[in-house]
């Protein structure tokens, strides 16, 4: 591999936060709170691992990072906002997110609303522009997939089951469908649209996606085993608030040595599904063994 991981991650961040900022409102009179809890939530600490699902999967297709960072933006802004609203009292009611006040603790509830409702919009905003891509069309399928990932067939679909959960217990496949929607539609969308931009055929885009798939899981199943075992100030979020609602993990369902050999297992099979691929999916390869093995 040409590139470690942590270059990439670090390029990768520091391109899509300066396309954030360049997007972001700055104005001088009333507003110029909502548009700083904009930029609060939107470039304040994180992996920015969607971002860079996206820009590696247009590595792949040789699509220079300076032709990604736009659209990765706009994925990253979306993921703010559901952050935002996520942490809200009516939802998960949190205090701490990525090592800080949640927004709403920083601001107060209504600006954080607002401010999500912001990033939201501007997420669309920010993907149909030229920037992304001269061809309008791939640019109107962008809106349509971002969409579809993030509203009631997606990630919010996903937060939805989640809340339910609490007063109906779940099983193990629907714990899976469950994070399929509230975590992976994102991060597949973000394969997909690096795929996409870089003109992928249907069957690398498939590779893309199964890839994503498996990489979400995975996600999903090192995040509940960072709840058992990790620490606040490492992971920087409130640990074990399902258990306090009464919600079932992927621990609750494997056991903990379950719950590790299956997320170990996701991070090969999606490795494994790159093998159609050069040297330039080698940073993906390398970000499923990451994402089972991160402390925070």
């Amino acid at each position: 591999m040409t590139r470690s991981l942590e270059t990439a991650m670090a390029a990768a961040a520091a391109a899509v936060e300066a396309a954030i900022a360049a997007l972001l409102p700055r104005g001088s009179g009333p507003e110029a709170r909502l548009h700083e809890a904009m930029a609060y939530a939107a470039l304040g600490p994180g992996k920015r691992l969607r971002p860079l699902l996206l820009i590696e999967a247009g590595h792949v297709f040789s699509v220079p990072i300076e032709h990604t960072a736009a659209a990765a933006a706009a994925i990253e802004m979306l993921h703010a906002y559901s952050l935002v609203h996520d942490d809200l009292p009516c939802m998960d009611d949190d205090d701490l997110r990525r090592g800080r006040p949640t927004l709403h603790r920083k601001f107060d509830e209504a600006t954080a609303v607002l401010a999500g409702d912001a990033l939201l919009t501007l997420a669309f905003e920010a993907i149909a522009r030229p920037e992304v891509d001269p061809d309008p069309a791939l640019r109107l399928k962008l809106v349509g997939g971002l969409a579809r990932a993030a509203g009631a067939c997606g990630m919010v679909a996903g937060q939805a089951i989640d809340i339910a959960a609490e007063t109906a217990p779940i099983d193990l496949a629907e714990t899976r469908r469950l994070q399929s929607l509230k975590t992976g539609a994102l991060i597949a969308f973000a394969c997909e649209a690096g795929g996409l931009l870089g003109r992928a055929d249907a069957g690398e885009l498939e590779a893309l996606r199964a890839y994503a798939a498996d990489l979400g899981l995975a996600f999903q199943i090192a995040d509940d085993i960072l709840d058992v075992e990790g620490e606040e100030a490492a992971v920087g979020k409130r640990l074990r608030k399902d258990a306090a609602a009464g919600k079932a993990t992927f621990v609750d369902h494997l056991g903990l040595a379950g719950a590790k050999a299956e997320a170990a297992a996701l991070a090969r099979t999606a490795a494994a599904r790159l093998a159609s691929f050069d040297e330039r999916a080698d940073v993906l390869r390398a970000l499923a063994q990451f994402i089972v093995t991160r402390r925070a």
